[in-house]
């Protein structure tokens, strides 16, 4: 790590404690991207960025405000700083504002979650546009007569990062990220043009797919949907598809958060220790998974961080409640948000389940939709294919489900043995039995 970000860092703070304040936290952060977009076999969009910037907490007589600053200078800094220490004085009161007990920042893991690509300085710009021809190239060819567009993405970045509070915390990380995305647009019947997609991103380069696999997982996805019908209103079973889990498993998760709780806008509230779905609805997260989108020593208050069960077997065992809302609602704090949230999968494979299933609609989309963090509801519309007798028989569009969180997950019966690893949601195909999907 540079000793610059540290030394700038350790500026800040010695400066807002002499300017009156009675504690600061610096958060000194450095990143650099490059994306390269091709269409039609040129280059369509070529970026590439820099940005740094510190962003600091002062607390200063029950009184709190955060600011952010790109002008790094020195002598700017002071004069930044002093500016928000006497401007944070004028504010109103807020007595539960202030840096955490610095018991929470003990008991940090000394373990290197390899969350930086060790040869990401290997990532040329001739390798960043091959990639993007080829995940083109393959895309078109897989797409045939019935291709209309297809753009194909590569995305990669570089983070630093370097934390320090005035009563003890520092922390400092270096990470990589590697992306690659390509969608079609296909012709259908009556001037219908179902759009598909396929991504894979990653910490490490040499983790992802071929570009080859993932254009033709894309026009895969996107012929599925020919002559995608309205079917009439059923009850039957569905699976949802891996990617697109946590669009639905959303709606629960927001509801287990401290603002959520705290305003009392959440249908989970007093639900701690409750059985709220099935056994098969366990949800772990687990900050320790090597090379994991999500993975982190601490988190965004200093706490270190620790691998714990959010549900277990349907039981509700934690919510997630920062430091803040903790000292709001009065109870010990967790952590304020999730690393890599984790549903365990099962042992059998999607085509394996449907064969068991009968009737059913294999869910791999979604369409508008919402959740109400109050009552549990939810409505959300979806795209996918009808299944009888293990076999995929009609794409369906234009259909919705809807229904209620604790009922929902309730109805859980099974996950699949295919987690999808490109995300901090690690989540399988989900099996639900007994669900309304409207149509007609």
């Amino acid at each position: 790590m540079s000793k610059e970000m540290t030394k700038l860092c350790e500026l800040v703070l010695k400066t807002a404690k002499q300017a009156g304040a009675d504690d600061c936290k610096v958060s000194y952060s450095k990143s650099r991207f490059v994306e390269v977009q091709y269409r039609e076999k040129k280059p369509e969009t070529v970026k590439e960025a820099g940005t740094q910037g510190i962003n600091i907490d002062i607390y200063v007589n029950n009184r709190y405000s955060a600011q952010n600053t790109s002008d790094l200078r020195p002598d700017a800094l002071k004069t930044f700083v002093n500016n928000v220490v006497e401007t944070a004085k004028l504010l109103e009161e807020d007595p539960f504002r202030s840096l955490p007990d610095p018991k929470y920042y003990e008991g940090r893991k000394d373990l290197d979650l390899e969350i930086m690509d060790p040869n990401y300085d290997q990532i040329t710009p001739e390798l960043r546009h091959q990639m993007a021809k080829t995940l083109e190239a393959s895309c078109v060819e897989a797409g045939g007569e019935k291709v209309i567009s297809v753009t194909s993405q590569v995305y990669d970045e570089l983070q630093d990062s370097t934390v320090m509070t005035s009563n003890g915390f520092f922390g400092e990380t270096q990470s990589s990220v590697c992306y690659v995305f390509v969608e079609m647009t296909a012709q259908d019947e009556g001037n219908r043009r179902p759009n598909g997609y396929s991504y894979a991103v990653d910490r490490n380069l040499k983790n992802l797919p071929s570009c080859e696999e993932i254009g033709k997982q894309a026009a895969k996805r996107t012929l599925d949907l020919m002559g995608s019908k309205k079917l009439e209103t059923e009850t039957l079973p569905i699976i949802i598809e891996n990617q697109g889990v946590g669009r639905v498993l959303n709606g629960f998760m927001s509801a287990m958060n401290g603002w959520a709780l705290q305003q009392k806008r959440s249908f989970l509230v007093d639900k701690k220790g409750e059985k709220l779905g099935s056994d098969v609805f366990t949800l772990i997260d687990d900050p320790f998974v090597i090379g994991g989108l999500g993975s982190r020593l601490y988190d965004g208050d200093g706490f270190a961080t620790k691998k714990r069960a959010l549900v277990e077997k349907g039981v509700l065992k934690e919510y997630l409640i920062d430091w803040y809302r903790s000292r709001k609602l009065g109870v010990a704090p967790t952590t304020g948000g999730t690393s890599n949230l984790i549903l365990p999968p099962g042992t059998r494979s999607v085509a394996e389940i449907m064969k068991d299933l009968g009737r059913g609609i294999l869910v791999n989309g979604f369409i508008g939709g919402n959740s109400n963090s109050n009552t549990g509801d939810f409505s959300i519309g979806i795209t996918g294919t009808l299944f009888e007798g293990g076999e995929l028989t009609q794409a369906v569009a234009e259909m919705n489900i809807a229904g209620n969180h604790l009922e929902l997950w309730n109805r859980l019966a099974e996950a699949a043995n295919d987690p999808w690893i490109y995300s901090s949601w690690r989540m399988p195909s989900l099996v639900f039995t007994d669900v309304v999907v409207s149509g007609v």
